[in-house]
């Protein structure tokens, strides 16, 4: 079952948003019924349900890596993922760029930046973000692009502090796209806001969600 799909789609497009469906735990079928809808960008947060996916589908799908990419798994997205937006460390650019060397090709990722009031996120905090960026390495890593940064609020109702998380995200993705430039340094996407508070997101700056179950209903078993 697809929800609201179309309403939501024009949403974003009146803004200039992007809109990545979110199909983890979602099965083909659902995901084929958002394609034959127009939808070609959809995000998984697990390289093996990735792995199984991708393969049924045409090379016009772009599909975003979401989730925490584990080095050994690197070798399994590199040849096809178009986005990886949970960059958390110099050593896994250091992995993906080897991997990107690999298949002959120039690997987007975005700098996971910790913005919640939640031990369980991962992130990069603003001077983490500045010392990999100005590692003396950096320069050698020739197969990464960066594209810019994600981020995820806190889990709450509270939507004053989702706004302030996400409008301190969108000040510092302001900050290093002044500050840091060059062939593979481009702040040009902003990735924040999901199902329960991408309004609030794109009102401080986002544009780039990644939406799941106001898509696509309620989680199920991948099939």
């Amino acid at each position: 079952m697809i929800n609201n799909y179309k309403e939501i789609k024009q949403w974003c497009d009146e803004r200039n948003v992007k809109l990545v469906a979110i199909s983890k735990t979602h099965s083909v079928e659902s995901i084929n019924l958002l394609y034959k809808q127009g939808q070609r960008i959809f995000g998984e947060n697990k390289v093996q349900e990735l792995l199984m996916k991708e393969c049924q589908f045409s090379p016009d799908v772009q599909w975003h890596f979401v989730g925490h990419l584990q080095t050994n798994k690197i070798k399994f997205v590199t040849p096809f993922v178009s986005l990886i937006h949970s960059v958390d460390s110099f050593k896994l650019l250091q992995k993906i760029n080897k991997q990107a060397i690999k298949n002959s090709r120039i690997q987007n990722v975005l700098l996971q930046v910790f913005i919640a009031d939640e031990k369980t996120k991962f992130g990069l905090s603003e001077s983490e973000c500045c010392s990999l960026l100005e590692d003396k390495e950096f320069v050698r890593l020739k197969n990464i692009h960066i594209s810019g940064l994600m981020g995820m609020a806190t889990n709450t109702n509270d939507e004053k502090k989702i706004g302030k998380e996400f409008k301190g995200l969108k000040k510092m993705f302001d900050t290093l796209g002044v500050k840091y430039s060059s062939d593979n340094i481009e702040f040009k996407i902003l990735s924040m806001g999901m199902s329960s508070d991408y309004r609030i997101a794109v009102n401080e700056g986002s544009n780039l969600v990644r939406l799941g179950s106001v898509i696509f209903g309620d989680r199920k078993i991948a099939g």
